[in-house]
């Protein structure tokens, strides 16, 4: 599998990241089993940043795309074909969509709905989340 990035591009190098390796799962290019290379080899590889590699590994590893085996490595998870075709971001900008449109037909301003929403991502916060 080869990972292009582009470094002029909108997107963000992490999210580039992780939709190639989700796509290569989706089209039977990675299989489970499969190993990645390290962090510090892909960072190398791509020219950038290993933090950045990391953020891709981390989210991946959160949508149960990829297993880290401790110092064995990076994975595909057993269930990353599955996983691969569910975007988390998606699915909380629906849920933030309909939790906006509910909180304004109670006749909730935009500016309240911004200091509510920075509270409770404060509250979480505190909260260790």
């Amino acid at each position: 599998m080869e990972i292009i990035v582009d470094i002029e591009g909108q997107i963000p190098l992490f999210a580039q990241l992780v939709a190639q390796i989700k796509k290569a799962v989706l089209e039977d290019k990675l299989s489970p089993g499969d190993a990645l290379p390290s962090i510090r080899q892909l960072a190398n590889d791509l020219d950038l940043n290993n933090k950045t590699v990391a953020k891709a590994y981390r989210l991946l590893e959160r949508d149960e795309v990829v297993q880290t085996k401790g110092y064995r490595g990076t994975f595909i998870h057993p269930e990353a074909k599955l996983n691969s075709a569910v975007d988390l971001n998606e699915w909380a900008l629906a849920k933030l969509s309909e939790t906006v449109e509910a909180v304004r037909d109670a006749g909730v301003t935009d500016s309240e709905i911004r200091i509510a929403f920075g509270n409770v991502m404060q509250n979480n916060t505190n909260k260790g989340n």
